[in-house]
């Protein structure tokens, strides 16, 4: 008998997205997945994917819910870690932790050492709501089963092997690396790739620092700038509110009127500012280079299809994982851009990293190999996490259980 699998995402597109792709993984593998929603949704493009989800998978089944605890009916939980297994190691310890900005690194037992300075500014307060949450949910791993993550075993061995090994300090549910997430099927063609196809292969950089943070408009124009410098053809996805809310900003009035004349003019790039399937750009071939946040969604995206990264983190877990992705060799990390809105980063600076994303021989022979250890993971016959997958369901099979966000 198969197992009924409840699914239960956090708000926001880039918790939503891992459990799509999670929940269509585990359906095509004959599982009975029913995924909970919660309404209102946080945004138009949230409610837009679950609806176009739900058209293309209709045996997943969708429930509305009012969440309660019902201990009765002794359901084991599994978690969904949407991070990487980096920051998931120091989330499970913050409530034994006394952390100090003063220091400069952090050693937890039995794991890699990390540098103070990526740790997101809010958890140095113990009273910030985001720490706060994130303690309170450190304390409730304890009562999960295991916890499953969008990771590979390869690009997270040194985390991931002591996790799973007892030598940390702190007792841990086993951990289950089973990414990256293939992309689940979702009709309809990006209007973006219409031009993609007009490109040469590997000659564009494509833009993007997620779906949660806008940027000043000062640091807009120095992106522009930097970009039309580097002479390298783009495609910049722009974001002017925070948080997944509606775009209401014109193009010209967000990007500067002269500066988008000056993009339009050279037919260098475009820019959009409308929701895009990262998915499909990422494998389109006219791609060479990825210029990101480093949100750990996009880091598992580029790393599965072979993109070079250039990460500039902006807040979150994001500078654990720009760690990773220049410690595996998928790309370069500016650390002295800092967090966003630290400082102003010039155009010269972004067109001398952009430059050397598309042209570093060492960097660009090294990120296939990246690709390959992931599409390697995902293989069929023998592949790492498609075994985890399958030891996964077998646990599923002896116990009903739910699945939800840990952050």
């Amino acid at each position: 008998m198969e197992p009924h699998i409840a699914l239960l995402p956090s708000a926001g597109m880039g918790h939503l997205m891992p459990f799509l792709r999670l929940a269509a993984m585990l359906a095509s593998r004959n599982c009975k997945v029913t995924l909970l929603t919660a309404q209102p949704t946080v945004s138009a493009a949230e409610s837009k994917h679950l609806n176009s989800f739900f058209s293309a998978h209709p045996h997943i089944q969708r429930l509305d819910f009012q969440l309660a605890d019902h201990p009765s009916l002794s359901i084991s939980y599994y978690i969904l870690s949407t991070t990487s297994a980096r920051f998931f190691s120091l989330i499970t310890h913050l409530p034994h932790l006394t952390l100090e900005s003063s220091c400069v690194n952090l050693k937890l037992h039995g794991l890699p050492s990390f540098s103070i300075s990526n740790i997101p500014p809010p958890i140095f307060n113990p009273q910030n709501l985001f720490t706060t949450q994130m303690i309170s949910n450190a304390r409730a791993i304890s009562r999960v089963k295991g916890v499953v993550s969008n990771t590979f075993h390869w690009f997270e061995a040194e985390t991931i092997e002591p996790l799973n090994s007892g030598k940390t300090s702190i007792t841990l549910p086993q951990f289950l690396p089973i990414g990256p997430f293939k992309h689940y099927e979702d009709p309809g063609k990006c209007s973006s790739l219409s031009w993609l196809d007009e490109q040469p292969a590997k000659s564009v950089v494509y833009v993007s620092f997620g779906s949660r943070t806008a940027m000043s408009k000062d640091q807009i124009k120095e992106i522009g700038e930097g970009l039309l410098k580097s002479k390298q053809k783009f495609l910049w996805v722009l974001k002017s509110v925070k948080v997944d809310k509606a775009e209401e900003t014109e193009l010209k009035e967000l990007v500067g009127h002269s500066l988008l004349e000056k993009i339009e003019e050279k037919k260098q790039g475009i820019v959009v500012k409308e929701w895009v399937k990262q998915e499909e750009i990422l494998t389109h071939h006219a791609i060479g280079g990825f210029f990101s946040h480093c949100g750990w969604n996009s880091t598992m995206e580029a790393a599965q299809r072979g993109v070079p990264m250039l990460a500039w983190t902006l807040n979150g877990d994001q500078r654990f994982n720009a760690e990773v992705v220049e410690k595996a060799g998928l790309g370069l990390w500016p650390k002295h851009w800092g967090w966003l809105g630290e400082r102003l980063v010039k155009s010269e600076e972004i067109e001398e990293k952009i430059e050397e994303l598309m042209q570093d021989h060492k960097l660009r022979s090294m990120v296939p190999k990246v690709g390959g250890r992931g599409q390697n993971g995902l293989g069929k016959f023998g592949g790492t996490s498609e075994k985890v997958v399958g030891q996964l369901i077998e646990m599923l099979k002896l116990k009903s259980f739910g699945m939800f966000n840990l952050t």
